[in-house]
């Protein structure tokens, strides 16, 4: 509406006003979007990647070299310090596999993304007859998480009550509170001590076992994550690929999972895949955009 009334009044300070409304319109709902993104648990971490050859002989370990170039150049755009933790080469070229570790904020909010398998279509450098080879990759991500896990507990998130002990059949332990019961209450545990003398005794005792509790509640959600990861993992071969990438006989790299494509492909293995791995974290669709198999 601003911006109709500048252009029937001609008013350049109105105009001026509508633009900086709009930039700033803009910035709030890509910040929203940012959010939206990048509001896992562990979107802010650290991560580990793999890079696995799959079919395709030495073709396919070729092509997960150049992934791994292509991601590390990614990585130094965003900023990112990238590491070698293990690497073994391919007998003739390239590498079978190869797993670095990306450090750097939200370095696995962004990389999660990439996970699947990657299709190469190209006229293979490795034959002689200078035929066209499709070769297959894997790449697997999965956050940094510290081997030490420390259970603080604000005392705000717990409820105490006191109580007087009993003995079987109601047999009275003492005439004073001394029993104790936590309930914490985010998670709802309940922890129960009435076995020590004295109501300080216990109490330590049913913190104890409360940090304990959370300490395996923990364990088993950082378990359940894992699976979930280990349970994306595909075949690397056909049929599975999330992304191909096309040299011949046209130029493409198409996003299976999303429609989103460019006819650049030296760029995007150049790391210029920001624009797949946003489209894939925000859930866009374009399924209009159709490129040859």
């Amino acid at each position: 509406m601003l911006f109709e009334l500048a252009e029937e009044a001609k008013d350049e300070t109105t105009r001026a006003e509508a633009e900086q409304a709009l930039a700033a319109v803009e910035a709030d709902v890509g910040k929203l979007e940012f959010q939206r993104m990048l509001s896992g648990e562990n979107d802010r971490a650290n991560c580990y990647m793999e890079i696995n050859a799959g079919a395709g002989g030495t073709d396919s370990m070729d092509w997960a070299a150049m992934l791994l170039r292509m991601y590390t150049r990614y990585a130094e755009s965003k900023g990112w310090k990238v590491e070698i933790n293990d690497f073994v080469a391919g007998e003739e070229a390239g590498v079978k596999n190869v797993q670095i570790r990306v450090e750097g904020e939200y370095a696995y909010g962004y990389l999660k993304a990439e996970n699947g398998v990657h299709r190469l279509v190209r006229i293979s450098p490795f034959d002689a007859n200078a035929r066209r080879q499709t070769a297959f990759a894997s790449v697997f991500v999965y956050p940094e998480v510290d081997d030490d896990i420390i259970i603080d507990i604000p005392e705000k998130d717990v409820r105490t009550d006191v109580y007087r002990a009993s003995g079987a059949g109601g047999q009275k332990v003492n005439k004073t509170s001394s029993a104790v019961r936590l309930t914490h209450l985010p998670t709802g545990i309940t922890v129960a001590v009435q076995n020590e003398r004295s109501q300080h005794a216990n109490r330590d005792v049913a913190w104890k076992i409360l940090r304990s509790r959370l300490y395996e509640l923990e364990l088993k959600k950082r378990e359940a994550v894992r699976e979930e990861v280990e349970a994306g993992k595909k075949d690397i071969a056909f049929g599975s690929q999330i992304r191909s990438y096309v040299l011949a006989p046209y130029r493409m790299v198409k996003d299976h999972r999303t429609g989103v494509e460019t006819g650049n492909p030296d760029a995007v293995l150049d790391g210029a895949i920001e624009e797949f791995i946003t489209a894939q974290l925000l859930g866009v669709k374009n399924p209009n955009r159709g490129v040859p198999e």
